[in-house]
């Protein structure tokens, strides 16, 4: 499950620096980068919104596997 969580972070990730590119330059990256639109955009936009999804909807799962593999400082 890390992976997928990790995975989903890169992809939230990525949504906001372009969301912020298209709010800051009207410039959306992944526009520029796969189309306006296309198919391969869509698919990214798509997975950046499940991965959003995922992180709100499990936030408080993530948080307990990630702290039971990281020890706490003396």
């Amino acid at each position: 499950m890390k992976t997928l969580d990790v995975i989903a972070a890169v992809l939230v990730i990525i949504g906001g620096l372009n969301w912020g590119l298209v709010g800051i330059f009207r410039f959306d990256l992944v526009a520029a980068i796969f189309g306006d639109m296309s198919v391969i955009a869509r698919i990214i936009y798509i997975l950046v919104g499940i991965s959003a999804l995922y992180q709100a909807i499990f936030w408080k799962a993530i948080q307990k596997r990630w702290c039971k593999s990281v020890p706490m400082a003396p």
